[in-house]
């Protein structure tokens, strides 16, 4: 069994590959906290593998890749101590055995080329990668694996949180898409406001990224919030929210080979 961390700046989340169903099987999600313990999630970890009958020798290989360094060292220790397995932790030196690459390594976030490496594992082509996590990316792969750029807005959580924050009045709402875009009151105007504005963002960024191109490409949606935007539906080639754990497994066990 394959265990994928995926450490983001709002979740950690924790994915089982299942190697001989070759499926994802498990999934396990906690807040991240940059002051996270080792005795937190081992303790956490620890019921969910008992409410799973999951057991730790049944894990071959640890791949991570985070965007929050500060928690870094607690998640080397965890595996070093709870589950005894080194842990593969994806750096800009871990791409060089890919087919996909980027100009900036050490630049662009290890979250991202896990989703260009299983998008175009899975494509072989052109596409467009986009990210609905803590913020929204929008990740542009040529026929070549080369990356060709990025685009970076704030996710749907992040703004409603802006929103909540910095008013005094205005509440913070669940997530939901309304039936209407007029909005009816302060609950469902904050949500058709939020919800539809994205939904014409991803649709206006996508049309100017391909438009600039000069050539349509493959659409992969990914990450938590992912499903929320039901009006987008037909923009995406395929919905698949294990994306970036199929890239780290892809990554860690390609620079596992080359040691052998």
């Amino acid at each position: 069994m394959f265990l994928a961390i995926d450490a983001g700046n709002s979740n950690i989340v924790f994915g089982f590959f299942d190697e001989n169903r070759k499926k994802w099987i498990h999934e396990f999600r906690t807040n991240t906290h940059k002051d996270i313990s080792i005795l937190k999630l081992e303790k956490e970890l620890h019921l969910f593998f008992l409410e799973n009958g999951i057991k730790t020798d049944e894990i071959t290989h640890v791949g991570i890749s985070s965007v929050t360094p500060e928690i870094n060292p607690v998640l080397k220790q965890f595996c070093k101590e709870y589950l005894e397995k080194d842990c593969y932790l994806i750096n800009g030196r871990s791409y060089a055995k890919l087919k996909v690459s980027t100009a900036r390594p050490n630049e662009i976030g290890s979250d991202l080329m896990c989703n260009v490496a299983a998008a175009f594992e899975m494509f072989q082509s052109n596409c467009i990668i986009v990210d609905f996590g803590t913020a929204l990316t929008f990740t542009v792969v040529g026929n070549d694996g080369k990356i060709l750029g990025v685009n970076i807005v704030p996710g749907l959580k992040t703004a409603i949180k802006a929103l909540f924050a910095n008013t005094s009045k205005l509440p913070e709402v669940e997530l939901k898409m309304p039936k209407s875009v007029l909005g009816k009151n302060t609950i469902h105007s904050i949500q058709s406001g939020i919800l539809y504005g994205y939904t014409s963002l991803v649709k206006g960024m996508l049309l100017s990224i391909q438009d600039e191109l000069g050539y349509s490409s493959i659409v992969i949606a990914t990450g938590g919030l992912s499903t929320i935007l039901t009006n987008l539906n037909d923009s995406f080639n395929k919905v698949d929210r294990n994306l970036t754990l199929e890239g780290i497994r892809l990554i860690t066990l390609a620079n596992f080979r080359s040691k052998d």
